[in-house]
């Protein structure tokens, strides 16, 4: 224990309190200016950029990065570029802050270098969810990237597109004359759609042309009908062009009016299907996918964790011999539809290799009207087969050729219906 033998005559216990209560005060006025001065100074160079945002932010896994790529971010370049557009474009007091704004966002999503995120604005992002319910204006076809060209996935039965004979793999090399190369996949939308009755030009590249068609397609309201029921004889061939909102309870439809048939079997065609909801998908799967078994998977990359989506359905297509029939223009939902299916031998698959689209996309909704459709996870298949750029192969693979389109032939049903009639 400390001794006070050593303090000046009259010091008491009292005076020792007294004594370090007032060098505490002191400590702590010190400590509050010192931190007063700090946040100070850290507001006045906050308040130099717009946002409000720190200046600098660290770059982590730098390893494999080009050294520029590699440095902590300084925020103030962004501003830097911001004050000189302002200041010195030529027609810049054509642009708002808005479109600035909005086209920032827009190029942090296209860094990441992947076509299936992207920033939809407003007006986009509206139009993206009137397209999933089933109703728009525009050409009526699927669009993708495909080896970074902007690829047509499938034109929609009866639309424009398909009238105006637009085929599943063509590419895209321009619209209105403007090419292509290094368009995003919202702004090729954007410029493609437009009001009933007027007119756009796809100038295509289509295999085994000798030479660019330019192919001039008149829009129209494209009113999507997901699910088509034809008896072929006493087989059941059911037409799935969409997995939209309504495409389940459609189904559903169908399939109890085809049970009251007594089909001797089951085509399911996919062709041409770019995808639409993942819980439709499922829930088409449920029709032969046992409850409880795996219908798909998702693969979030580096982080080691697998989601298993099971199915709930009732089984009800499961005891009849059952074709799929797909081609490159079958992506996403349906490729989801086929891998299950095939995975669990509930179906023979014939045609074409399908798209692959086999990335997951979520739709976050921003507070404006604007969203971020983002990449996070990619599809397997129940037995752990991946779709992404892969695709589905089928097991029997049968061409769908132009000489056949032009005599109105389709050999993929031929062999679907032979398929079921030879069991």
């Amino acid at each position: 224990m400390e001794s006070y033998s050593n303090l000046p005559s009259g010091y008491n216990l009292k005076n020792k309190k007294i004594i370090l209560g007032v060098s505490l005060l002191i400590l702590a006025i010190i400590i509050f200016f010192i931190g007063l001065v700090v946040g100070l100074n850290k507001q006045l160079d906050l308040e130099k950029s717009p946002s409000g945002i720190q200046d600098t932010g660290r770059v982590l896994n730098t390893d494999a990065l080009p050294e520029y790529l590699a440095k902590d971010v300084n925020f103030k370049l962004f501003w830097k570029v911001w004050d000189i557009i302002r200041s010195k474009y030529i027609d810049r007091d054509q642009i708002t802050d808005a479109q600035l704004f909005y086209g920032s966002m827009k190029g942090v999503v296209a860094a990441l270098g992947d076509p299936y995120s992207v920033f939809l604005d407003p007006v986009i992002s509206e139009e993206f969810t009137e397209e999933l319910s089933g109703k728009f204006q525009g050409i009526g076809a699927e669009i993708g990237m495909k080896q970074e060209r902007l690829t047509i996935i499938s034109p929609l039965p009866e639309s424009p597109a398909e009238k105006a004979g637009l085929k599943p793999g063509d590419k895209v090399m321009a619209i209105d004359g403007n090419e292509t190369t290094g368009i995003s996949l919202d702004e090729a939308v954007k410029q493609i759609r437009g009001e009933k009755g007027t007119e756009v030009i796809l100038t295509v590249a289509r295999e085994n042309a000798d030479s660019f068609l330019d192919i001039t397609i008149t829009r129209d309201t494209i009113d999507i009908k997901s699910v088509v029921l034809e008896m072929k004889d006493n087989i059941g061939y059911i037409k799935l062009t969409h997995f939209n909102q309504d495409t389940a309870q459609e189904f559903g439809e169908i399939v109890n009016e085809l049970l009251t048939k007594s089909p001797k079997g089951v085509i399911l065609d996919l062709r041409n299907n770019a995808g639409g909801y993942l819980d439709v998908a499922i829930e088409i799967a449920g029709y032969w996918v046992k409850n409880g078994d795996v219908v798909v998977k998702e693969s979030f990359g580096d982080v080691e964790i697998d989601r298993n989506y099971n199915s709930t359905g009732q089984e009800q297509l499961a005891s009849y011999k059952t074709v799929v029939i797909v081609n490159g223009g079958s992506a996403s939902a349906s490729e989801i539809v086929a891998g299950a299916l095939q995975d669990f031998e509930l179906a023979n698959v014939v045609g074409e290799v399908t798209f692959g689209k086999g990335s997951v996309q979520e739709l976050e909704q921003l507070s404006d009207g604007s969203s971020v459709k983002i990449t996070i996870a990619r599809w397997l298949t129940p037995f752990g087969r991946s779709i992404d750029k892969e695709g589905v192969a089928p097991d029997e693979i049968v061409e769908f050729t132009e000489e056949n389109y032009e005599n109105e032939e389709d050999p993929q049903l031929d062999r679907a219906l032979e398929i079921i009639n030879n069991e």
